[in-house]
């Protein structure tokens, strides 16, 4: 009988933001919003090793923004769009009160 896999803490803005903050982490994912592609195509253009590459993407799939498949000797990556579900929420969340107060501001300016 296998054991449970250990759970993965739950992805947070910042640790999501953290991920994103290093320019080989964030070279990986623009890349793959083209779609899916193998630890190898991914790794040429960045300069560094596979097993460079392998930590980063380890980094992305624990804040969930990326999921890696080993299919036979080739490992593939792709991202997972819900992943950036918590960003997009913490913006939103940000957007609405600057928005309430820009349109305050602008309806003071039209009454002048």
């Amino acid at each position: 009988m296998t054991s449970p896999e250990p759970s993965k803490p739950a992805a947070s803005v910042e640790r999501v933001l953290r991920a994103l903050a290093d320019p080989s982490r964030l070279a990986i994912v623009e890349r793959l919003t083209a779609g899916p592609l193998s630890v190898s195509t991914l790794a040429a253009p960045l300069g560094i090793t596979l097993t460079a590459v392998a930590q980063h993407l380890q980094v992305l799939e624990d804040c969930g923004l990326v999921r890696t498949e080993k299919v036979g000797r080739v490992r593939s990556c792709q991202l997972l769009p819900g992943g950036f579900s918590i960003l997009e929420q913490w913006i939103r969340d940000r957007r609405s009160p600057v928005e309430r107060r820009l349109d305050r501001l602008g309806d003071f300016l039209a009454e002048s």
